[in-house]
């Protein structure tokens, strides 16, 4: 298969948006992961006395990279129930 789907996006551009929403929400997944990790880290340090400004702040990063690619995924159509390949 060396066209692949590249070939195929070629003579569909709406695809290449659909794909591109759906990466946005892989990315989503990942950085919500993240913020989960850094809240419990985050609350762990909190809670032992341990300095946590580092943590809150990475914290604050990544919710902050959230809220920007949430801004971007709304402006892509909605996700389609099967790609078209």
């Amino acid at each position: 298969m060396s066209g692949g789907a590249r070939g195929s996006d070629a003579h569909h551009p709406e695809l290449r948006r659909v794909r591109s929403g759906e990466d946005l929400d892989i990315v989503l997944g990942l950085l919500g992961f993240w913020a989960l990790v850094l809240l419990v880290v985050t609350l762990s340090a909190e809670l032992t006395a341990q300095p946590a400004l580092g943590w809150a702040m990475g914290l604050l990063a990544i919710l902050l990279a959230m809220w920007g690619v949430l801004r971007l995924r709304r402006r892509l159509p909605a996700r389609t129930s099967r790609r078209l390949n």
